[in-house]
Formats: C-alpha cells, structure tokens, sequence
C-alpha cells in the first residue's frame, strides 16, 4: 500500500500524487532490490518466482510516458506488451527517478529532488548528475560525493550478477560510477550497439542469471528539443519500438523476463506559457539563490523577512499559472515519498516550491549558464509527466 500523501496541499488542478507503493517507481525498484539481496525472493513484477533463477532485462527509455504510449505509440511492439501503469515520483525528472531506481529509495531519502539542487558545500545551486554548478562550472570536490550521494546503490553486496548497459559518454561519470558500485558497467554507442550490448550481456549471464540494467536517453533529448510529439520524438521511438522487437526475438527461448519503463512522461510548453523573471526584477530580489529542481516545479530560497511578500507575489503572477506553496508543507504531505530524510533536505527544498499548471514553467537566469530552450518539459505533476508504462515480455 502506498504511504498517504495529504490532499490539504495546495496542487495545481488535474496533479496526478506519486503513487510510493506497489504503484509506482519506487514499488518496483523496492521489488527489484530484495530480489537482488535475497536468493530465496521472488520479482512479481517481471513475473520471477520466489527462489527462481531467472535472468532479467530492464530497459529503462528515458522520457517514454504512458500517455505517449497509449497515443502515439499505440500498435507498436512496446505498447502491445504493456501490463500496468507506475507512477513516477516526484518531481517527475531523471534526476530523481533514476537514483530511485539505482537505491530502492524515494527523493526524500536519497535527496535528489530535481536536476539542480541546493547545497551550500558544492557552491550554490548544482546539478549533481553532470557535477557542474548552474553557471556552467564543472565541480572539482570529489572528496565531498559520498555525501552527496549518501545512499548506495541496490547492486552493492547484491547476491546476483549486475551489469549495467550504459550509453559511453556518461557509462563512466561520478555519478554512474558511485551509483554502479557493485555492478559490471558496459558502454555503448548507438541503437544498435546498444542492443548487440544487451545480447552479449544476456549470453555471459545465461547460467548464472542475473539483471542487466539498461539505459537509452536519447528519446528524452529529442522530447526536449523538438517535442514530445514532433517528427523526431516519433521516429525515435519507432527505432526504440523495433530494437525492442529485435530484443525478443534475439532473446527468444531463453525464458528471459524483458521489461521496459521510463522515469517520466512529457508535456510540451510554448515560449508563451514561461514566467521569465528577469533578474533586476522585484522577485528576483526576495531570493537567497537562484532557482532550483524544475522549470515544471522549481524550489526557491526566499530571503528572511520576505516571505509574506513573496507570497503576495506568488498569489497574483501565478494565479492560473501555478500554485506556491511552502516548502515544508510539501515535506510533511509526503510528496517527496516515505524514508528518513536527507541530512541537507531542507537546504535542498528551500523555504517555497513553486508547482506548475500542465502547460506553464517558470525559469530564471543566472550569469554564464547555457540557457537551454525546451519545447518538451517534465517535473510536474500532470498525468503526461507522471505515468510511466511497466512492459514485460517473457522470451
């Protein structure tokens, strides 16, 4: 069952809550997780019986939302073997859902609450995946990423094999190594590298069985740039849909459990639909820091003694736009999902999150940053960015 958000939260209309039971990301990589540590578990997920060896394909499609899914890719090979919906968690970013997926733990916990965050011994607001500061600086305090990433993964002392297929230019960062700790890590380049990868990897664990993780990017970069529904996304997920045809068949007798689900959904956001807040402006004044977590839910440092004014603003620039609310309001719903949290949580939060309406994103500018323009966005709590499809096919 899963852990009980308050509904008093103020929400923008239409949210979707992160489902942190069985329903949801965290239900799944929680399964996946006790079946890695216990040889006697079973993964009703992917359909693996208690004390069954069984080799098991996760391919993780970042950005590849259940509505997309159910719309566009309807006839296709991964809709077809849909066989539930999972909530992502919140916010709905990679960010978050990818180390949810690597730790069997929610944001609360492993403190991952956006793809910035706040934190004062890293300089300021960063991006802990890439490890650069939100001017563009890449970070240099190595020593200090235990503590940012305090959590270890599930594949630590797992007491089966691992290995994770991951695309070349990030199978080796800070952050895929200390998240990979316990696992065998194959890079890959391309599509089809990326599938020769899987199948070489299921051969070398055919006896022993085991999980090989596998991660393809590169839906969510077109959904950024062009759309979540432009040419591009679509013919991207067509090439994703047939190597997951070509994976069945390739795998075909091996009485492999093939699975494949996202970390978030999408929706696209016109120029029009943006709060720009330019930075000699009023509001940019009341706060301590720049923006941080989503342009969908972004989190603010609002400065002592401008609250109440920052609240005023908040209520007559987001009407319709937005719903602000206070940042450890959104703490005590459970939100963020169940666990101890975070030693810096309450940094990383801020005093006030800012959550969206479908449609609208909020952004700020800070000097010497690449300002990425997005057409496809996600972070919120709409039904687009929220669920993911669970797709299983048993080889």
């Amino acid at each position: 069952m899963s852990p009980a958000i308050d509904f008093r939260l103020s929400l923008p209309a239409d949210a979707v809550l992160p489902d942190y039971g069985d329903g949801g990301l965290l239900g799944f990589a929680s399964g996946l997780r006790r079946w890695l540590h216990d040889r006697k578990a079973g993964w009703a997920a992917a359909d693996i019986a208690a004390g069954e060896r069984a080799l098991a394909v996760l391919l993780v499609i970042d950005g590849l939302g259940e509505v997309f899914l159910d719309t566009v890719g309807r006839g296709s090979a991964l809709h077809a073997a849909k066989r539930a919906s999972l909530s992502s968690v919140c916010p709905s970013t990679t960010a978050s859902a990818i180390t949810t997926l690597a730790t069997g733990v929610a944001p609360v916990e492993h403190g991952l609450n956006g793809w910035f965050i706040h934190d004062r011994r890293f300089g300021g607001v960063i991006a802990p995946l890439p490890l650069i500061r939100r001017s563009g600086e890449s970070l240099e305090a190595f020593r200090l990423l235990p503590r940012l990433f305090p959590v270890a993964p599930m594949y630590r002392h797992a007491c089966r094999p691992v290995t994770l297929v991951s695309p070349a230019h990030i199978a080796f960062s800070r952050f895929s190594l200390h998240h990979g700790r316990g696992a065998h890590i194959e890079a890959y380049e391309g599509l089809e590298d990326f599938v020769a990868a899987i199948v070489e990897m299921a051969d070398a664990l055919a006896d022993s069985g085991g999980l090989i993780h596998a991660y393809y990017p590169v839906f969510d970069l077109l959904s950024h740039q062009h759309g979540c529904r432009s040419p591009e996304a679509i013919d991207c997920f067509a090439q994703v849909d047939a190597a997951f045809a070509l994976l069945g068949q390739a795998l075909a007798g091996r009485d492999v459990r093939l699975l494949a689900t996202a970390d978030h959904g999408f929706i696209d956001a016109s120029p029009e639909r943006c709060i720009d807040l330019a930075p000699d402006s009023e509001v940019v004044a009341m706060l301590a820091a720049p923006l941080f977590g989503e342009r969908r839910l972004a989190f603010c440092q609002v400065r002592a003694g401008a609250h109440a004014e920052f609240e005023s603003w908040a209520a007559g620039a987001l009407c319709g736009k937005g719903v602000a609310v206070r940042s450890a309001d959104v703490l005590a719903a459970g939100l963020l999902g169940p666990g101890r949290p975070h030693p810096r949580l309450g940094e990383r939060l801020g005093s006030h999150a800012l959550l969206m309406e479908a449609g609208w994103t909020i952004v700020d500018h800070v000097a010497g940053e690449h300002e990425h323009t997005m057409i496809g966005v996600h972070g919120g709590l709409s039904a687009d960015e929220m669920r993911v499809p669970l797709i299983l096919v048993r080889t």
